[in-house]
């Protein structure tokens, strides 16, 4: 049974979120409830909970604010959140769970699930220090939470060349790095990178821009250089995109 409590400073959608926590979680205990970062960090002290459900933004500061102040942190987070913002890629690149405001059974459960199996304090340790850097840097810095078979790396996005994909894994390759294989399909990835300047040239390749070098149009098929030689195909239905990509360069 995990201790939690609930921080939030809307007392109507703290309620609701408390209701909902109890009906689909039955390893949960609610202990307290808070609803500013102040109050959250004077009830935290007080009960040692094991886990925490913390709304983002708040009047006095931000769950992050909170984190900070309370460091080490002793406890598991979920971080709940109304706005689909920065703060939102910056969860996904560091692998940390997060909910969207109105809550919904599935995904709750699923957070839940989630902490009730985490990997140890070091791990999340490693993950918040990720979201805190991420959450600093401009926004075409960010750090990504990779993990392989047997470690975890933080690694920046501007260092990979391209991610290839085998199936239901991603194998990402950098500049000046030996290749990371990760159990995690190609799609997510892009959903993730697009926005930072890398384009999926195939449905096995996802390639980052800033280190294109030259295209080859023959016609046995199209190919795309890597500034580290790496060849790349380019599929038919995606060469008319890659050349307006090119074009905007």
């Amino acid at each position: 049974m995990l201790r939690a409590i609930v921080i939030d400073d809307i007392e109507k959608i703290r309620k609701e979120n408390i209701a909902l926590i109890k009906s689909s979680c039955r390893t949960i205990s609610i202990i307290g409830q808070a609803d500013s970062v102040d109050s959250g960090i004077k009830l935290i002290k007080q009960l040692d909970p094991d886990l925490v459900f913390l709304d983002v933004e708040m009047p006095d500061g931000t769950g992050f604010d909170l984190l900070q102040k309370l460091s080490p942190i002793s406890f598991k987070v979920i971080f709940i959140t109304g706005y689909e913002d920065f703060a939102i890629r910056a969860f996904r690149f560091s692998a940390i769970d997060y909910l969207l405001k109105p809550l919904d059974r599935k995904e709750l459960t699923e957070a839940v699930k989630k902490a009730e199996d985490a990997l140890s304090k070091e791990v999340f340790d490693m993950k918040l220090h990720n979201l805190f850097a991420n959450l600093e840097r401009p926004k075409n810095l960010q750090k990504l939470i990779l993990k392989t078979a047997d470690k975890i790396y933080s690694i920046n996005i501007q260092d990979i060349v391209n991610c290839e994909s085998d199936k239901n894994y991603t194998t990402f390759h950098f500049i000046n790095a030996p290749s990371l294989v990760v159990s995690t399909n190609l799609k997510e990835y892009e959903t993730l990178l697009t926005p930072y300047n890398f384009f999926r040239t195939h449905k096995s390749h996802l390639i980052n821009m800033a280190f294109f070098d030259h295209f080859i149009k023959s016609e046995g098929g199209n190919t795309i250089v890597m500034k580290n030689k790496t060849a790349i195909p380019l599929s038919v239905r995606k060469k008319e995109e890659f050349l307006v990509l090119l074009d905007r360069l």
